[in-house]
């Protein structure tokens, strides 16, 4: 089943005008935070980086058909807007970037964005992917046992759903009928390794019929149809109707990671059309088209999200980084003369 359109489904309540237009700021803020730990690496003060370029319409219209009061996110290492859809703050983030020590996912201990963030109830256990599908399903069946009315959302991208794990994850949601939304963000390649030498399917949504529930194809750069497709896959797992499968197509407008080069791989034609999907571009086109950003309004939101993430910037970089008597806390390993 497809999802795309740029007008409204009757049978789901859409965001207002105005909430439309702050799920696009939060798409800017995240496009230029992003852009900014790029630059953070390229002058040696971030060690890595896996950007959201491409995939934060996706990513915000998900985290808004949810309701972050109840329910439970498992992202994966691309995950800049949905973080702050989530109410992660650029400085929280930048700090785990940063390597500082009041990084508060993992103390400046693991990959950028990697562990846990319980204020905002997101978890990121692993830079080995899809590792957080089978834990998604843990999730999702200890609320059922407890009687919970909470949804677990677990994101990953398409060389994720390769894996194992993900068969095992889904097979076992689909017996179970447990309340999850595997959330796809297929940008068609895994690191380097395109779609077609992945699998010999066109479309990564048709597997779910394998376990028993609904898959979903939707446009990842149409805020509107990824808001519809996950609301109802929402709707579903809370009525106990068990898990669906939403594969959102976008675009990986930069290369895997600040380590990678896709000029070595990409056609130079793929990378030339890759502006064409650029979702910040589209949610602002369809935001005028219906009255509801100006020129000017456009103007000033990136330019609030530029100063934003600069503040962000020089806060964090002030800070220190973890004290090296700090080095095994947190491990079963003690330093020589130390009990």
């Amino acid at each position: 089943m497809k999802a795309t359109t740029d007008e409204p489904d009757q049978t789901i309540q859409q965001p207002s005008g105005e909430r439309m237009v702050e799920l696009y700021r939060i798409m800017v803020l995240s496009r230029y935070l992003d852009e900014r730990v790029w630059l953070l690496n390229r002058q040696g003060k971030a060690a890595i980086a896996a950007s959201a370029q491409g995939h934060e319409a996706a990513q915000v219209a998900c985290v808004e058909a949810t309701d972050p009061s109840k329910d439970h996110y498992l992202t994966y290492y691309r995950q800049f807007t949905a973080m702050i859809a989530l109410n992660t703050e650029p400085e929280e983030m930048l700090r785990g970037f940063l390597a500082k020590a009041d990084d508060p996912m993992s103390a400046a201990r693991q990959f950028p964005l990697h562990g846990a963030h319980p204020r905002v109830d997101l978890f990121n256990f692993s830079n080995v992917i899809a590792t957080q599908l089978p834990q998604a399903a843990g999730v999702a069946l200890a609320d059922k046992l407890r009687g919970l009315d909470a949804v677990t959302v677990v994101f990953f991208g398409d060389g994720a759903s390769s894996q194992g794990d993900t068969h095992e994850a889904m097979n076992f949601a689909g017996i179970h009928k447990l309340p999850v939304v595997f959330f796809c963000e297929n940008n068609r390649y895994a690191i380097s390794v395109p779609l077609d030498k992945q699998m010999g399917i066109e479309s990564i949504a048709t597997r779910a019929a394998s376990y028993g529930f609904p898959g979903v194809q939707v446009d990842g750069t149409d805020i509107v149809a990824v808001y519809e497709a996950t609301s109802a896959a929402v709707k579903r797992a809370r009525a106990g109707q068990g898990p669906t499968l939403i594969e959102a197509s976008v675009e990986r407008l930069l290369p895997h990671t600040t380590d990678d080069d896709h000029t070595r791989y990409r056609s130079t034609e793929d990378i030339a059309q890759m502006p064409e999907r650029d979702p910040i571009r589209i949610v602002s086109a369809m935001l005028r088209r219906r009255n509801l950003l100006s020129e000017s309004q456009d103007e000033a939101i990136h330019n609030s999200a530029k100063e934003r993430v600069n503040v962000a910037t020089d806060i964090v970089d002030a800070e220190p980084y973890p004290g090296v008597e700090t080095m095994f806390d947190h491990t079963d390993v003690a330093p020589r003369g130390r009990n």
